[in-house]
């Protein structure tokens, strides 16, 4: 797979979706997400939002091609990492949210591969220049979050239900935040940019089972909340595909 430029980008992401609307699967949630997130943030580079835009460029790409290997690993039946493993595992089963297959995602991909990413495209000291442009690719993601909160809520009504009787659906959905998770990823980079790579690669590895458990905790958060998301699950309505029209179109 050849990715020189953003528009590949988004291109393999649309082969994805368009996939995922066939099968009627719900890995095309994050797909769809993702594509939305990424089409913003080829946007700013091009409005000079970012103090380096072609820096920002290489970090998009790399950043995309973690997921694009990981999803076409699964296609082949190749293993993946842990966090993806999760993520990917239950694109078939009925009780997970349209939220929760994104928590998932996002989960796998900020977690752990925006930080291996970063440290990639900025390695050494290098990874200092670049927290300014971080952050603000951060806010991107933030934005994209909290707008398909709002349509969730717009279009199931009981997702409000559900944001009164736990306070916070993120928070709900075991304490996944994406300000932690953006945290997280900075920390990450800025760790894995001044090791050596056989402890980089130890390091990644023990990033990806601890970010798999928090995976396996945001499928199954226990029997309380699980209760609660059930009830919601329960008045989704509409195909996979249906459901991306609604959110991300």
């Amino acid at each position: 797979m050849t990715l020189d430029s953003i528009d590949d980008v988004l291109r393999e992401l649309d082969a994805i979706i368009a996939l995922s609307r066939q099968r009627g699967t719900a890995d095309g949630y994050f797909a769809a997400l993702y594509r939305r997130t990424t089409a913003e943030v080829k946007a700013r580079i091009e409005r000079g939002v970012f103090a380096d835009g072609p820096r920002m460029t290489r970090l998009d790409i790399v950043f995309a091609r973690r997921y694009l290997d990981a999803w076409h690993a699964r296609e082949r039946g190749e293993p993946t990492t842990a966090v993806w493993s999760v993520a990917f595992g239950c694109a078939r089963d009925f009780w997970p949210l349209v939220l929760q297959h994104l928590l998932l995602g996002m989960n796998a991909h900020i977690n752990l591969d925006l930080g291996v990413a970063a440290a990639e495209v900025a390695p050494g000291d290098a990874i200092d220049g670049l927290e300014g442009d971080f952050g603000a690719i951060n806010g991107v993601l933030a934005d994209m979050v909290d707008d398909v909160q709002t349509r969730l809520a717009q279009i199931w009504p009981a997702m409000r239900w559900l944001d009164r009787a736990v306070s916070d659906v993120d928070e709900a959905v075991v304490n996944f935040s994406i300000r932690r998770a953006r945290q997280h990823a900075w920390l990450t980079a800025s760790t894995l940019a001044r090791l050596p790579a056989a402890a980089r690669a130890v390091h990644i590895r023990n990033v990806d089972a601890t970010m798999a458990a928090l995976g396996r905790r945001v499928l199954n958060p226990g029997p309380s909340v699980a209760v609660k998301l059930a009830a919601v699950r329960l008045r989704e309505r509409g195909s996979v595909a249906a459901k991306i029209d609604a959110l991300f179109l």
